[in-house]
C-alpha cells in the first residue's frame, strides 16, 4: 500500500476515534476544564496525530495507549462521581484568596498569585476595587470567584418589592430562511399565522435570517440585509396604551356626567381599570 494511502487512512480513522472519545468527555469550556482532564484530552490528540503519520507503529500499539488513555480518563471521571476525597486528590480543592474583605496572602504565596494576577482576576469579574469584596476563591481549574458585599450587589426585584414577569425561552422559529416546525408547534401557532407576522412586518421568509417567538406570542426578527429597519413588537405596547385610554375615558365620564349614580359607576370602573392595569403592567414592559 502506498504511504500517502496508509497516512490518509490513519488519519480518517484517528478522526472518527478522536469524535468518539470526545464525546465520552464532560462537556465543558477549555477554560473550565481542570490540568488533568485538558492533558489527557491533548495527549489522545498527540497519540492519534502521531499514529497518523508514523507509519512504523503498529496500529494495534496505538489502539492500547488510545484504550488505556481514554479508559484511565472515564474511570477517573466515574470515581471523582462517586468520592469527594477521591475527586479533591484529583482536582483540587477551592481556596479561598480573601475572606471578611480582606486578602490572605498566606493562600496567595501557596498558589503563586501575585496581586497584580488578584486584581487582574477580580476585574474580570466587574470588580475594579479591592474593598467591595467579602470573599474571593480560587477553584481547581485557575477560575476566581467572586462574593461582593451586600451593599455593592445590584438590587433585585424581590428586595423592593416589586412584581416582574416571569421569563420562559424563546422558540427560534426561522435560522437562515428556512422555517423551524417543531419550535412553532410548541407555542401552538402554524406557519400561515408566522407568515402574517411576518407580512406585517414587510418580510417574508426567505430574506430572515433569524425569527423568535416570546412567551407572549411577539416575533422578533433579524434580517439578512442590515440596512432595512425592522419595527419593534407592538402588541404589548399597544395593550397597555389601551388600558390607560379605557381608565382615563371612564375618569372623563364620571367628571362629565351630572348623574350622580352614573357618577359613581364611572368612578368605580376607572378604579378597576386602573387595578387592572397595574397587574398588567408588569407583564408588558
Amino acid at each position: 500500500m502506498p504511504g500517502w494511502i496508509e497516512v490518509a487512512l490513519r488519519s480518517m480513522i484517528g478522526l472518527i476515534l478522536l469524535v468518539g472519545i470526545s464525546r465520552l468527555f464532560v462537556r465543558k469550556p477549555l477554560g473550565e476544564a481542570s490540568p488533568l482532564e485538558f492533558g489527557m484530552v491533548a495527549t489522545i490528540a498527540i497519540v492519534l496525530a502521531l499514529g497518523s503519520v508514523q507509519l512504523a507503529i503498529p496500529p494495534a500499539f496505538l489502539f492500547i495507549a488510545l484504550l488505556i488513555w481514554a479508559g484511565g480518563a472515564l474511570l477517573i471521571g466515574l470515581l471523582s462521581m462517586k468520592s469527594k476525597a477521591f475527586r479533591s486528590i484529583i482536582y483540587g480543592k477551592g481556596i479561598p484568596l480573601m475572606k471578611d474583605g480582606k486578602i490572605l496572602e498566606d493562600n496567595m504565596k501557596k498558589q503563586h498569585i501575585s496581586a497584580d494576577e488578584l486584581l487582574r482576576k477580580l476585574r474580570s469579574k466587574q470588580v475594579f476595587q479591592v474593598a467591595d469584596v467579602e470573599f474571593a476563591v480560587l477553584e481547581g481549574n485557575g477560575e476566581l470567584n467572586v462574593l461582593v458585599k451586600k451593599d455593592k450587589q445590584p438590587l433585585t426585584a424581590k428586595e423592593v418589592n416589586k412584581q416582574v414577569a416571569p421569563i420562559k425561552e424563546p422558540e427560534t422559529v426561522i435560522i437562515d430562511g428556512k422555517i423551524l416546525d417543531e419550535p412553532l408547534a410548541t407555542r401552538g401557532f402554524s406557519r400561515e399565522w408566522l407568515e402574517l407576522e411576518l407580512e406585517k412586518m414587510n418580510a417574508i421568509v426567505e430574506n430572515v435570517f433569524l425569527a423568535q417567538i416570546d412567551e407572549y406570542g411577539q416575533v422578533t426578527i433579524d434580517l439578512f440585509d442590515d440596512v432595512i429597519q425592522v419595527p419593534k413588537p407592538s402588541e404589548l405596547p399597544l395593550l397597555e396604551a389601551g388600558l390607560k385610554k379605557v381608565q382615563a375615558d371612564l375618569s372623563l365620564y364620571a367628571l362629565d356626567t351630572d348623574n350622580s349614580q352614573a357618577k359613581q359607576i364611572y368612578s368605580w370602573c376607572a378604579q378597576q381599570m386602573d387595578e387592572v392595569h397595574q397587574r398588567v403592567s408588569p407583564f408588558v414592559k
